[in-house]
């Protein structure tokens, strides 16, 4: 919940000035408020334009929700579902993200499908378990030609806006574990297409090598994005 449509435009006009590299795809995920802003900002750019979460709904009596058809609408091709911060303090269930991950490809969005343990869980080694299931549940039911559009981020709660991030080689561990239990679901060639991301404290110092990883494609980035400079230089690295 960062940036008004003033902030908003301002931080994708730092990002326009820059050279982004083409071998990175960009993606930025605004609140709603600043989708429609930001969509006209980024026409003719590289940069995608994601939402932060929606309803499984197409329309109705929810009121407050935004629907995949509103967001599909706007422009986005992707949109975060199941971030910690929702399941946490929203209620979110690992039945409700799938309902959306369903809702979101049925309408040619992507889902960032957000899973990682606690700390608690970390230290009671129940990580590997405890995301495993996140993961099948998350993806259960679905079409097996619709894997290669899921795009999961191993975010561990312990780590989303504490500023301790994962070692690179363990965030690597979990994401190869993220990426068998979708072998064992579907298969090795189709968990082979999915992009698997690492969120959680990224920032310029850290990136470098948590994408020398083998298994790591990506990160999904929270509060070093909200300067443009800082951005910049995790997309750059």
């Amino acid at each position: 919940m960062y940036k008004t449509n003033t902030e908003a435009q301002a931080l994708v006009n730092g990002l326009k000035e820059k050279t982004l590299p083409e071998a990175v795809e960009v993606v930025l995920c605004p609140p709603f408020t600043a989708l429609s802003t930001v969509a006209e900002l980024i026409k003719g750019t590289a940069i995608g334009l994601g939402a932060q979460d929606l309803f499984w709904e197409d329309e109705g009596a929810y009121t407050g929700e935004v629907s995949p058809v509103m967001l599909k609408e706007l422009g986005c091709t992707y949109v975060i579902i199941g971030h910690s911060e929702r399941r946490q303090y929203f209620g979110e269930t690992d039945e409700t993200v799938n309902k959306k991950v369903k809702a979101a490809l049925s309408h040619g969005l992507k889902p960032i499908i957000c899973v990682g343990e606690s700390l608690q869980q970390r230290e009671a080694g129940e990580t590997n378990a405890f995301v495993a299931g996140q993961v099948e549940k998350a993806l259960d039911g679905l079409a097996p030609e619709s894997i290669p559009q899921v795009v999961i981020a191993y975010e561990p709660i312990w780590a989303i806006g504490t500023g301790r991030s994962s070692s690179a080689s363990d965030a690597n561990e979990v994401i190869g574990m993220i990426r068998q239990t979708i072998a064992k679901k579907f298969d090795a060639n189709l968990a082979a297409q999915v992009r698997i991301q690492y969120g959680g404290s990224v920032k310029p110092g850290n990136i470098k090598e948590f994408m020398g990883q083998a298994e790591i494609d990506g990160a999904l980035v929270g509060g070093a994005s909200l300067k443009a400079e800082d951005f910049f230089g995790i997309i750059s690295y």
